[in-house]
């Protein structure tokens, strides 16, 4: 039984990366010789174990046959004839097929190594176009190396194209697209996801709400997909929260529609991919009033309280302040003034206003909430008058 460190962790250690997590391949093995080792079972679809101690997933060594479309239509046979290099085979790129010994002995067949050092995204073998999910997965790498210049490689895009051409990226099922999506947020320069899925055409396969934003005449130019999300792009600069960055792409999104078709284009979106609601409120929210919100400071005190009850700041205030960063992403990337700190101040002054303090002796229900909302109005007003030059 041989065991070599695989995949992400060999990759990362080459790029002076921090390895996140280690995952392990085992060559010459059974699923009996694992268990009678301590080791775990996990998922049904893969000979994968956990160590008894470090917990690390530790793969039996295996092959891969197409059986139908998608990402599920294969047949998996893992026995203990099969080489190392066998299993490198099936993997996706060629940065991601490199292997190394305990002893830290890189085993590297299909020159990963020399395509990390000239920052190529390439395929291992023509097995990348069986499975549609290496569509979105080098489109994540893209943009996840993209402060090193990473690049597809022109015959993966081709082969991407085809695959795209041949339906095969019409079989993704939503939960991936969604994990993907995800994943590309959180990195450093997510719009280059997007470009790329619009260099093979798959943009308006999985994401066709932006397609507007894809110039056609260079959409079929190797990895050059043009698409400009100008607010996501000023949202990375602010956040690194995936749920203001959607919100931000949802702001791209509804520039490239017309007025009111925005919010249907999120809602088609959200509901394809089954997106979690947390996100998909905040992104709604910030279509209907991020330019309400970038007014404030030009509104009432009855105005801006209005404006606050309507987003529910008072019982979501974290929300609210996630609002208030896709507003200034918003208000960046079309180069408008915003004072997000004005409308933290005057929730801050509403909230100071303390019922028990109010004259509520002798007043019903309804009569106490006006004089909240009157004591809220009459702060916010305070507010405002300390911020007019005298």
């Amino acid at each position: 039984m041989e065991v070599y460190l695989v995949g992400g962790a060999v990759r990362d250690k080459r790029l002076g990366l921090p390895v996140q997590e280690r995952d392990w391949v085992v060559v010459g093995a059974t699923a009996n010789d694992l268990l009678a080792l301590g080791y775990t079972p996990v998922g049904k679809d893969f000979p994968v174990f956990l160590h008894p101690e470090t917990r690390e997933e530790y793969a039996l060594a295996r092959t891969e046959r197409k059986t139908g479309h998608g990402y599920t239509g294969f047949a998996t046979r893992a026995d203990p004839d099969i080489t190392l290099e066998e299993d490198l085979l099936r993997r996706d790129l060629t940065i991601n097929a490199m292997a190394e010994t305990p002893e830290g002995v890189l085993i590297d067949p299909f020159n990963g190594l020399e395509d990390l050092n000239n920052g190529v995204l390439r395929h291992v073998s023509a097995a990348f176009s069986e499975d549609p999910v290496r569509i979105l997965r080098t489109a994540r790498f893209a943009a996840h190396f993209a402060r090193w210049g990473f690049h597809v490689a022109h015959s993966t895009n081709t082969l991407m194209r085809h695959m795209v051409q041949n339906g095969e990226a019409s079989h993704l099922v939503a939960e991936r697209v969604w994990a993907e999506l995800l994943k590309a947020l959180a990195t450093q320069a997510p719009t280059r996801f997007f470009q790329v899925l619009a260099g093979c055409g798959a943009l308006g396969v999985l994401f066709p709400e932006l397609l507007p934003a894809a110039d056609r005449a260079t959409i079929e130019r190797h990895g050059q997909g043009t698409i400009v999300l100008p607010v996501l792009e000023q949202a990375v600069a602010l956040s690194d929260r995936t749920t203001i960055r959607f919100a931000a792409l949802a702001c791209d999104m509804d520039n490239l529609h017309p007025e009111g078709q925005g919010e249907n284009a999120l809602a088609s979106l959200c509901e394809r991919y089954r997106v979690p609601n947390a996100f998909c409120d905040l992104a709604r929210l910030a279509l209907q009033q991020r330019r309400r919100l970038q007014a404030a400071t030009g509104q009432s005190a009855a105005e801006v309280l209005r404006l606050l009850n309507r987003v529910d700041a008072f019982r979501r205030e974290e929300r609210f302040s996630e609002l208030l960063q896709v507003c200034a992403a918003d208000a960046a990337a079309s180069h408008r003034e915003f004072s997000s700190d004005y409308l933290r101040q005057a929730l801050a002054a509403a909230q100071s206003v303390n019922p028990a303090g109010l004259q509520l002796h002798g007043l019903s229900g309804k009569e106490i909430g006006r004089a909240l909302q009157q004591g809220r109005i009459e702060a916010i007003g305070r507010l405002n008058a300390q911020r007019v030059p005298q």
